[in-house]
Order: C-alpha cells, then structure tokens, then sequence
C-alpha cells in the first residue's frame, strides 16, 4: 500500500511538472514589444516556465502552437496608484482596508489584499495584468508602502510587499501643505543623521519605520510623491537633490509648467490622460493633451485611472487612446502602461523581451481602440480566463429559461 501510495504522489508531482514546463508558442503575431526592438510582424514568441523563451527562433518546438494571424500582441498592462483588492464597495466601509487612522510610513495593506476581488477579473478584461496598489493611509502625510500584485486570481498573487513610500503633499482640506513638507523633511534629516553615526553599539533593532527611511535614502525604495501644483513639484524635485531620493510625482496636473526641470531631474509621472478641467487651484493646467506635452520633454509618464481607479483599472487602454488621440505617441502610449510603470517601480514585465515574465496579451486589432477584444491574455506564463462577473450577470438575465427572471437552470 505504501509502495502504490508513493508511485501515486511521484506519477502526480511528474504531471504537474511536465504540464508547468509545457511550452507555447505564439505564430505570425504583429508584436509590439515596448522596447527598441519596436513593433515586429509576423513573429514568433516561445514561453515556458513563466518566462519569454525566446522571440523568432530559428526552430520552434512547442507543446501548443497559437495562429496569431492578424492579431495585435502586447506586453500585459500595468495599472497603478488604485485601491484594486483592498476594496470590493466604496461605499460599504467593511470592504476597505486601503485606509486607517493610524497608519503611518511603515503601514503595509498587502495582508488585507483579495486575489478573489471581483474587480480583478474585470479589470483583467482590459488587459491589465499587473497592478501596483497604493494604500490611501490616515492622518499622516506618510501613506505607506505600496506593492505589486499580478491579477491571476491566486491566493500567492501579491509578488511584491514593499514597493514604493506614498506621501501626500500638495493641498490639504486641513492645515499646511508646508507644515507636511517640512515634516518629511524633518523624517528623513533624523535617519540621515542616525545613520551618520559612527558608534551604533548602544543601538538595538531598527524599528519597521526606520528600515523604511533607511531604504528611501539609500536610493533602494522609490518615494511617490502626490501632489498637482507646479510649485509643490519643484520642492519635491529639492527633496530628491537633497536627500538622494527615488522620486516618482503621481497626480501632476501641473507637470507641463516644470516639464524641462522634470526631464532634467528623471523624474517619472503618473497621470490620468482623461483629467481635462481643474478639480482645484493646484490643477489649473489639467488637459487632455499633458500626456503627450510631457513625452515630448522627455518625461517618463505613466498612465494611471483618475478617480475611482480601483473599479475603473479595466479603461486604462481607452485612457491611453484618449493620449494618443491629443498628441502622444502610440509608442509612447503603449510604453506608459507598460514599460515605464515597470521601470520605475522595479516590476518584472512590462515588455516583451527574452528572458522576462510572460505577461502577454492577445488582441483582435489595436488595444487602443474601442471595439477591440482580448483573445487570449496570459499571467506568469499561464494562459487566465477573461470572464468576469458581469460576464455572468449577462448571461444570467439574458439565458431563456422556465424558471423566473434571472435565474438559470
């Protein structure tokens, strides 16, 4: 009996093998790599193990073999600066976890986060594959640490904790935004300075927020900064000369005032390509053609969902075709929900290159187009469904049946 057992467990270890390191290859696709290798037509893409194998081989021996005839391959999209798993209602308080009173710059929500979300699937359905999810924080200019989540659905989902420092500066409803600028200031010169000391022996354990600072200053944690207005980026733009930061600006409705000193300083932005009409006095230069203003200063942008972006991840390449439609340049635009969020936040993918994650999405035409549909779209290699809940809903009040309305046999 122990014998049968054992050979059992060893058949289904060897299954599960064999079946992770089968092998897909991708035929005749017109591939948009987001790299400098551009756009290549009637390609071929090998991927096994999670990983891109290879990109034209010479020979191709594959387990399945896809016809992407007339298809449009794309990197998977990155979504960014949403609530996307730490929300399920806005407006029912239990299902939020992005946000607490006592949060501070070590508040880490990735605990809290849900792979079962049905905001996943559906932002799945746009093509969004990885998501870096901001918690909103408490009281506190510090938000906490953002992290990296791939949207398979599975309860291992969360790839990486401590992303990302989030701090809001700019305008506040309370008080001064210089009174929180100068707090951070204060955060950082107090580590700089724990950290200049030589005798360390009295010291005992870092705290969690001390390693954090100590992160930030080493240049080895990005630091988002949110904030709109013109004169809250160049101080911004001081606190990475001071203090050696990794800064990203999110927000920036303002940007295109300091795009050269942006560009001059490498510092990304994310923005919302839709924001259009100044939602305060910091965002009097909001308009749809920003994006576009700021790629051509040589900004790194990334484009991110205004608003209730953890329910909306899913319009991300409609707000990239609104970009491309007000001067941005559909390199640019695929790069900005791919490449550059990659980039700047140290996330595996985001282009389609050998050797990196498997994240690839399938399109029946230009992704940036309205009617367009995902054919098939793969997470770490592995080829996920594009049902969503409303799918099901559809089809529950939609499918003729002898039982009452909206309900199916």
């Amino acid at each position: 009996m122990k014998t049968m057992k054992l050979t059992m467990i060893t058949s289904a270890l060897l299954a599960h093998s064999v079946a992770f390191a089968s092998v897909t290859a991708i035929t005749n696709a017109t591939v948009h790599t987001a790299t400098d290798a551009g756009v290549l037509k009637g390609a071929t893409l090998v991927i096994e193990n999670g990983k891109i194998k290879a990109i034209n081989p010479d020979n191709v021996t594959a387990d399945v073999t896809i016809d992407a005839s007339g298809k449009v391959v794309t990197p998977g999209f990155i979504g960014s600066m949403n609530q996307l798993g730490l929300v399920e209602v806005g407006a029912v308080a239990a299902s939020r976890d992005a946000s607490d009173d006592d949060a501070g710059l070590d508040f880490d929500a990735s605990t809290a986060f849900n792979p079962r979300s049905s905001l996943i699937a559906y932002a799945r359905k746009g093509g969004v594959t990885q998501n870096f999810v901001a918690p909103w924080g408490g009281k506190s200019e510090f938000a906490g640490l953002g992290f990296v989540v791939d949207l398979s659905g599975e309860f291992n989902s969360v790839t990486d904790k401590h992303t990302a420092l989030i701090i809001h500066l700019g305008a506040k409803s309370k008080g001064s935004r210089a009174k929180a600028l100068d707090n951070v200031v204060k955060k950082l010169e107090a580590q700089q300075e724990k950290l200049a000391k030589k005798d360390k022996k009295d010291e005992g354990k870092p705290s969690s927020e001390e390693q954090v600072l100590t992160q930030v200053l080493a240049g080895e944690m990005p630091v988002i900064a949110t904030l709109s207005r013109a004169s809250d980026i160049l101080e911004a733009i001081k606190l990475k000369e001071k203090f050696g930061l990794d800064l990203i600006i999110q927000g920036a409705d303002d940007a295109v005032v300091v795009a050269d000193q942006l560009a001059e300083a490498k510092v990304p932005v994310i923005l919302s390509a839709v924001s259009n009409l100044p939602a305060s006095f910091d965002s009097m230069h909001a308009s749809l053609d920003n994006a576009g203003k700021l790629e051509k200063a040589g900004v790194n942008v990334i484009l991110s969902i205004g608003g209730d972006g953890s329910h909306n991840v899913y319009q991300l390449r409609f707000d990239a075709g609104i970009a491309v439609a007000n001067g941005m340049s559909h390199e640019g635009a695929l790069k900005a929900v791919t490449a550059n969020p990659a980039k700047a936040l140290g996330i595996d993918g985001g282009v389609i290159e050998a050797g990196k994650r498997a994240d690839i999405v399938m399109w029946s035409a230009d992704p940036f187009e309205f009617s367009t549909t995902i054919d098939k779209i793969w997470i770490n290699g592995e080829e996920v469904s594009t049902e969503s809940r409303h799918d099901k809903l559809r089809d529950r009040y939609t499918t003729d049946s002898d039982m009452p309305r909206a309900y199916t046999k």
